[in-house]
């Protein structure tokens, strides 16, 4: 699947890619790619829900709203809270990709970042600066990982 992006110095959101507390280095930038809302909905269609458009509407044909979809529940807020750079412990357990898998961090179906895994978890706290239900996947694996406003974060398995 080819998308088409937008230069990250042209995303509404670039500001929490360039936090002056949060830096992320150039070279990271050159791997942050959003895309464009007709290839975030893509994306958002082909691996997350064709019905729901955001996290907080997932209904029953959604694999993400069946029960069993998730395996565990953890907290982000207080690792992303703290002066440490590294991922919460559960999600580094959880997940074990390729430092150059393709993610997807999904902010809803219009909204959808593109990078590679390494770049991700460098700086995983820039993406959550919009914490209100993103996903966070990887074509090439069924894990997945749903965070919410609550400052928890739920692991599991993609249907």
């Amino acid at each position: 699947m080819s998308h088409t992006y937008i230069p990250l110095e042209q995303y509404p959101r670039k500001w929490i890619f360039n936090h002056k507390d949060l830096p992320v280095s150039e070279k990271d930038k050159g791997h942050i790619h959003p895309l464009t809302q007709k290839s975030a909905m893509l994306v958002w269609n082909k691996w997350i829900s064709n019905k729901s458009s955001r996290s907080e509407q997932f209904d029953n044909g959604d694999w993400a709203a069946k029960q069993d979809a998730w395996k565990n529940m953890d907290h982000w807020q207080s690792a992303w809270d703290s002066e440490a750079a590294e991922l919460p412990e559960l999600l580094t357990h959880f997940i074990d990709w390729p430092d150059n898998a393709i993610v997807y961090f999904c902010y809803d179906k219009y909204q959808v970042i593109e990078t590679t895994w390494e770049v991700f978890v460098r700086n995983w706290k820039c993406f959550l600066f919009f914490d209100d239900g993103p996903l966070l996947i990887s074509p090439k694996q069924k894990q997945a990982v749903l965070f919410h406003q609550n400052g928890q974060y739920q692991v599991g398995h993609r249907g």
